[in-house]
C-alpha cells in the first residue's frame, strides 16, 4: 500500500481519502517517510513542516469523520511548494544568503489557493539563486541532485520540486517559470509540468517578482507525477487576484473535449541552431507518430526564426525588466561590487553562486547595443505572430525540452551552455507549454518533449499530455 500511494495522482489520493479507503494521515505519513529516506541524498526539501502537516491531516480526517459536506477538491492531499513562494512561517529566500532569516508572514496567492483547496504542504523546496539559473544550487541550501542519477542536475529554478516529485515523495508541487524553470526540472526528473499561458495565473507573493511585460513571461504552474493532476491544478490556480496586473481572465476549453483526430501537430525537431541528441529526437518522433496514428495531422517543420532564440528571449526579458533588476535582487548596487564577489567566488568565499554573479555582470549588456536589442525584440514580435498563425486554434507544437537528458552537475556553467533557450523562447512568446515524460533512455535518464499551443489553449497541450501518458506510461518511478 505504501508503494502504491507513492505512485498515485493527487486526484486518486483525494478520492480514496473521501471514500475512507485511506486517511489523510496515512497519505501524509507515507510521503513524509519516503521524503525522509530520499531527501538526505537529494537535498530537495530545504525546510520541512512535517509536524504541521500531520496536524493538518488529522484535522482533515476529523472533518470526514464528522460527515462534513462539500469538502475541497484536494482535501487531505500532501504536496510541496517551491521556496520562492511566500508561505506563512516558512523561509522565502530563493537561495539568497542575505534573506536566510526571512520568514513569510502571509501566503502567496497560489499557495493560498492550494491550501484553500485542502492541500497539505510537507515543506518548501530548493531553487537556484534568485531563481535564475538552470541548476538548483545556492550558498544557503546547497545543491539538489537528480533521483535517477545523483551526479546529474535537477534543473532550475524549480529543481527541488522536480526532484522530490520525481523521487515519488510528493504527488505534486507548485513551481514558477521565466525561462524553463518548471519544464526543465520536470523534464530532467521525469515528471509532468505545465507552464501556463502568459497572464493566466497570478504570480503575486513570489520573491523575486518580475515587473511590466515580464509579469506575463513569468508564469506559475504545477509539476506532478501524473498527468491527471495537470488540468485540475491549472483550473484551481488560474484567474486574476486583483494584484498581479499582468494576469487576466481566459475562456479556457476542456482537455476531455479535445478530439485528437482533428488536431494539427507541428513536429519541430530543433531550433535550427543547437543540435538535439538522438535519444530525444527518437522519443519526439515516436510521440508524433503516435498522434498521427490517432488521426492527428502531423507536419514536420523547421522554424528558422527560432535560431535567434537567445537574442530574442534575453532582449525581450531585459527590456521588460529594466536595468539592474537582477543586481537589485542580489542587493548589489554596482558592477564593482559584483567583480569583488567574482574574486571571492574564485576562492569559494562568496555568498553568491558563479551563475548569479555572471548574470549580474552581464544583465545590462543589451543597453550597450540598442540597435541589436531593438532588432531582436522586433524579431520576437514576428516570431510570435508566426507561431500563433502556425498553431491557430486547433494546433500544438512538439518541441525539444533541451539538447540532451540531464547533464552532469556544473556542466552547464563550465561549458557556458545556452541550451536552455529551448524552453526560454516560449516564455516571451507567452505560449502554454506542457512538459511530458516519455520514458527513460539507455542510461536510465528521463526523456521527454514539450507540447506548446497558442496562448489560451492550455487545454490542448494537457489533452496531448494525457494521451501520451496513456500511450507511453509517463513518469517511471526511480525504484523500478
Amino acid at each position: 500500500m505504501q508503494n502504491e500511494l507513492l505512485t498515485l495522482s493527487a486526484q486518486e489520493i483525494a478520492a480514496r481519502i473521501r471514500s475512507k479507503e485511506i486517511s489523510s494521515r496515512e497519505a501524509v505519513d507515507v510521503h513524509i517517510a519516503h521524503a525522509e529516506t530520499v531527501n538526505p541524498t537529494l537535498n530537495a526539501i530545504v525546510a520541512d513542516r512535517y509536524a504541521e502537516a500531520r496536524r493538518e491531516a488529522d484535522t482533515a480526517d476529523a472533518a470526514i469523520a464528522a460527515g462534513t459536506q462539500n469538502l475541497p477538491p484536494l482535501h487531505g492531499v500532501p504536496c510541496t511548494i517551491k521556496e520562492c513562494f511566500a508561505f506563512t512561517g516558512m523561509p522565502n529566500s530563493s537561495g539568497l544568503v542575505a534573506r536566510k532569516d526571512f520568514r513569510a508572514s502571509s501566503d502567496a496567492t497560489t499557495v493560498a489557493r492550494l491550501r484553500q483547496a485542502g492541500a497539505i504542504a510537507l515543506g518548501v523546496t530548493n531553487t537556484s539563486e534568485l531563481c535564475m539559473w538552470m541548476e538548483s544550487n545556492n550558498r544557503l541550501y546547497g545543491r539538489t541532485s537528480n533521483p535517477y542519477d545523483r551526479t546529474r542536475i535537477v534543473g532550475g529554478s524549480s529543481g527541488g520540486e522536480g526532484a522530490i516529485i520525481g523521487a515519488g515523495a510528493s504527488p505534486f508541487g507548485l513551481g514558477s517559470d521565466i525561462g524553463g524553470s518548471i519544464r526543465m526540472p520536470a523534464f530532467f526528473n521525469g515528471v509532468f509540468g505545465h507552464k501556463p499561458s502568459g497572464g493566466l495565473v497570478p504570480g503575486t507573493g513570489q520573491f523575486p517578482i518580475s515587473k511590466g511585460d515580464a509579469l506575463r513571461y513569468l508564469t506559475t504552474g504545477p509539476l506532478c507525477r501524473r498527468a491527471a493532476d495537470l488540468w485540475p491544478l491549472v483550473r484551481l490556480l488560474a484567474g486574476p487576484d486583483g494584484q498581479d496586473v499582468g494576469c487576466r481572465e481566459f475562456s479556457l476549453g476542456e482537455p476531455a473535449q479535445v478530439d485528437l483526430a482533428k488536431l494539427r501537430v507541428l513536429n519541430v525537431p530543433w531550433n535550427s541552431y543547437l543540435q538535439v541528441t538522438p535519444d530525444l529526437q527518437a522519443a519526439q518522433a515516436k510521440a508524433a507518430d503516435h498522434l498521427a496514428g490517432l488521426g492527428s495531422r502531423v507536419e514536420f517543420r523547421e522554424i528558422e526564426a527560432l535560431r535567434a532564440s537567445f537574442d530574442i528571449w534575453s532582449s525581450m526579458l531585459g527590456a521588460a525588466e529594466g536595468k539592474n533588476s537582477f543586481r537589485q535582487g542580489m542587493q548589489k548596487n554596482s558592477a564593482l561590487a559584483l567583480w569583488g564577489e567574482l574574486l571571492k567566488a574564485l576562492v569559494q568565499a562568496s555568498d553568491h553562486t558563479l551563475p548569479a554573479i555572471m548574470l549580474g555582470l552581464i544583465e545590462n549588456l543589451g543597453a550597450l547595443t540598442p540597435k541589436r536589442t531593438a532588432k531582436a525584440i522586433e524579431a520576437g514580435k514576428k516570431l510570435k505572430t508566426e507561431l500563433d498563425t502556425l498553431l491557430g486554434d486547433d494546433g500544438v507544437m512538439l518541441f525539444p525540452s533541451y539538447t540532451s537528458p540531464a547533464p552532469k552537475h556544473n556542466e552547464p556553467i563550465y561549458k557556458l551552455s545556452f541550451n536552455w533557450v529551448y524552453t526560454a523562447i516560449l516564455n516571451v512568446m507567452e505560449l502554454p507549454v506542457t512538459q511530458v515524460p516519455l520514458g527513460l533512455n539507455a542510461q536510465g535518464l528521463p526523456l521527454g518533449v514539450q507540447v506548446a499551443a497558442k496562448q489560451g489553449n492550455d487545454h490542448l497541450t494537457v489533452a496531448v499530455a494525457l494521451e501520451l501518458e496513456r500511450a507511453f506510461g509517463g513518469w517511471v518511478p526511480p525504484w523500478t
